[in-house]
């Protein structure tokens, strides 16, 4: 299932799966923490990729629905405020976008097909902004940890960006991945868990449907049933 330069094009041709919100992530609000979990992070088996594709909540369905994915874990990156809460994110003045940190078995699933997931779930064309959510933080963005990872991410969106599929320019952040901070415990794993919810009702849930039907090959046994 190894991703070739040759049929990249193929990724985005069937158009991507983001839709434009109904409603925003930022107006749910809570107030609990929690730590992500080191002990998965730190095992050698695995390997982590951080994108930012606007509301984390999305990003974090998506991904962790990928066959070779261990955990997902929704957060905050590339800011200059150390441990920020999601109110001081949400108002911009952090730095840090909404990202999620993709902790996975490099033997299972490669970081070109984590690419492929991520330029085709959002729109990379819009600055600062997902649909309804609006702002720095919501800017699309991948953090990089490794040289490899920043050849590649920045090899497609080159690939992407001149073969014409999107009629404005690619505007993703390639970025060395600088710090990570674990979002409050209530976002985590949240379209799971509130599926009734407005927001993963009319925005998640319509995307997630569509994710499951084109990469049903790449899922996990039991996701898209």
């Amino acid at each position: 299932m190894k991703v070739k330069d040759n049929n990249i094009l193929s990724w985005i041709c069937g158009g991507v799966i983001a839709i434009f919100s109904f409603t925003s992530c930022a107006e749910h609000k809570s107030q609990d923490k929690n730590m992500s979990d080191d002990r998965i992070i730190l095992n050698p088996k695995f390997d982590t990729a951080t994108f930012a594709t606007g509301c984390f909540w999305c990003t974090e369905a998506i991904f962790q629905r990928l066959k070779g994915v261990e955990k997902v874990i929704s957060g905050y990156a590339g800011g200059h405020v150390i441990n920020p809460t999601y109110e001081e994110v949400c108002s911009g003045a952090t730095g840090h976008a909404e990202a999620c940190q993709v902790i996975y078995d490099p033997s299972q699933i490669s970081f070109d097909e984590l690419l492929k997931v991520f330029w085709k779930t959002h729109d990379p064309t819009t600055l600062n902004r997902q649909g309804n959510d609006v702002g720095t933080q919501y800017r699309s963005a991948v953090f990089y940890h490794s040289e490899y990872q920043k050849e590649r991410a920045e090899h497609y969106k080159s690939v992407l960006d001149t073969s014409g599929i999107y009629s404005s320019p690619i505007v993703t952040a390639i970025e060395p991945f600088t710090n990570f901070y674990s979002a409050e415990g209530y976002h985590q794993d949240y379209y799971n868990s509130n599926p009734s919810q407005m927001y993963c009702r009319l925005v998640i849930q319509p995307k997630v449907e569509k994710f499951e039907k084109v990469f049903k090959d790449e899922l996990k046994p039991g996701a898209g049933e």
